[in-house]
C-alpha cells in the first residue's frame, strides 16, 4: 500500500529526484535562515533607524534606509524559502 503521508507527486519519484527535491528543501531551510537573520537585523535597526529620521538633515537617513532593505530582505528571503520548501517533509530534524 502507498504511503499516504506523501503527496501523490511524490511517490515514484526516481533516487535522483528523491535528491533533487532533498536539495531544494535544503536550500528553502537556508534561506529562511537568512530570512529571519534579515528580519532580527532589521528589529535592531529599528532602534538607531527612529533617531536617523528625527535628527538627521533634509532626506538623508541611512539608516532608515538600511533598515527597509534589510525587512524587504527579510520578507523576500522568507518567502522564497518557503517556496522552496513546499510539501510534506521526510523528517523533521532539519
Amino acid at each position: 500500500m502507498a504511503n499516504l503521508n506523501i503527496p501523490e507527486e511524490e511517490r515514484n519519484l526516481t533516487p535522483a529526484e528523491i535528491e533533487a527535491l532533498d536539495k531544494r528543501r535544503q536550500w528553502g531551510l537556508t534561506l529562511q535562515v537568512i530570512g529571519g537573520q534579515f528580519a532580527f537585523f532589521a528589529v535592531l535597526l529599528t532602534l538607531w533607524s527612529g533617531q536617523d529620521a528625527t535628527y538627521s538633515p533634509a532626506g538623508i537617513h541611512p539608516m532608515v534606509y538600511y533598515d527597509i532593505f534589510a525587512a524587504v530582505m527579510a520578507v523576500v528571503f522568507g518567502l522564497w524559502g518557503t517556496l522552496l520548501k513546499r510539501g510534506r517533509q521526510e523528517f523533521a530534524s532539519y
